[in-house]
């Protein structure tokens, strides 16, 4: 995928450079990866000391990156996870699955009380790792453009709207197979982002650097744990679902997170994407800001993102697959039915007797740069079937 040479505020560009070379001459703390590649004349680096939590046999566990963090190969998504329904993270965390994913935007804050009922003592919290997001979090940026756009005349409008365009062709984010549709709306959902990027020139000094992003994070934290009655977050997601790159590029992110993690309120600082998920993880690497990520890789999309994912990797961050088997199921009807082309082809290239979504798992578990696949356990069956994946090496076989 190619990187966008749209014009970025001169102020964000010294503060991005100077983040970066910052990290580039600290250097990364000694991942396996980095120091089997180590030439000798280069200083040593610290181990960064692995984290165990709810360890169990039968389960597989890879490091998070930087974070020392060892996650369950497979982790708990919380799309499911509401009043009624905590039943299926009880029987994972039986099986050896550690890390618990939720948001704010999952059932309007249901899905963080309901899981605060299965991680109801101390105990039990120090048996699990668990992220939340700051949801919503890119849709101020798009507010505060688009109260800009909306003042402005028409011809002015047009033509913002035509260079918003010309960006988004040009990045290629729509391009079939490197964008797959995982809900109604998507694509949609990058409009905002995009108007954005094409004001940035003219505007970025009416706009970055507001307090709106720093009220929006804290704002969404405090929510988040007054829900949960967690102490504090182990990984805390900004943006949840970034749509370009410039959304990971916010210094008031890195700024306001910092406070957080001194407040300790949070432990290490991540991302979520959907869309343009090659541009958004190379973008959050660069940043040298960020530990971790969850970005949709799968068997369809894995081609554009293989290259991204193993620099994150090198770079020191953690990565997380999501929408790995929502490329060849989904439980969401309005997009139903699933190609049947993306069934036959994780059946051709996964060999065994497992049903698709348990092979587009095992698929993404094949890249030694991807850390764990996140999945929903809606039951039992979830649980049984998706946690049976964890540990699996297979030989992939032509697509």
């Amino acid at each position: 995928m190619k990187k966008s040479d749209s014009p970025t505020p001169s102020s964000l560009s010294r503060r991005n450079f100077l983040t970066v070379a910052s990290a580039a001459s600290a250097g990364l703390s000694g991942l396996g990866l980095q120091s089997a590649h180590a030439k000798p004349n280069q200083p040593a680096r610290t181990k960064v000391v692995q984290e165990w939590r709810n360890q169990q046999s039968g389960m597989a566990y890879r490091q998070l990156g930087r974070t020392g963090m060892m996650i369950s190969e497979v982790v708990c998504g919380g799309d499911p996870i509401r009043f009624g329904n905590t039943r299926p993270v009880e029987l994972a965390m039986d099986k050896g699955l550690n890390y618990l994913d939720m948001a704010p935007a999952y059932g309007d804050g249901e899905c963080e009380e309901a899981y605060s009922q299965v991680i109801d003592s101390s105990s039990k919290r120090e048996k699990v790792f668990i992220t939340t997001k700051v949801s919503g979090f890119a849709a101020v940026r798009d507010q505060l453009y688009r109260d800009i756009y909306k003042e402005l005349p028409s011809g002015k409008q047009e033509a913002i709207m035509k260079q918003a365009e010309a960006i988004r062709k040009d990045r290629a984010v729509d391009k079939p197979g490197y964008f797959l549709k995982y809900w109604t709306g998507q694509a949609e959902s990058m409009d905002g982002a995009f108007l954005a990027n094409a004001m940035v020139t003219d505007y970025a000094h009416k706009v970055e650097g507001s307090q709106a992003y720093r009220d929006k994070i804290l704002s969404s934290i405090e929510g988040s744990l007054k829900r949960t009655g967690f102490g504090y977050f182990d990984i805390l997601m900004c943006p949840h679902g970034a749509d370009c790159p410039e959304e990971v590029q916010i210094p008031e992110i890195y700024e306001t997170f910092a406070q957080l993690k001194r407040e300790g309120k949070v432990r290490y600082l991540g991302v979520s994407t959907h869309n343009d998920p090659a541009g958004v993880l190379r973008a959050a690497a660069e940043t040298g800001e960020y530990d971790a990520a969850m970005c949709a890789y799968n068997v369809i999309n894995g081609g554009y993102l293989e290259d991204a994912i193993r620099q994150a990797h090198e770079s020191g961050m953690g990565i997380i697959a999501m929408k790995a088997a929502m490329a060849v199921a989904t439980h969401h009807e309005a997009i139903k039915p699933i190609p049947s082309w993306r069934i036959d082809k994780v059946e051709r290239i996964v060999p065994g007797d497992m049903k698709a979504p348990m092979k587009a798992y095992v698929w993404a578990l094949q890249n030694p740069h991807i850390s764990a696949v996140i999945s929903n356990l809606w039951d039992e069956q979830y649980v049984n079937e998706n946690l049976s994946v964890a540990g699996k090496k297979v030989e992939l076989q032509p697509g």
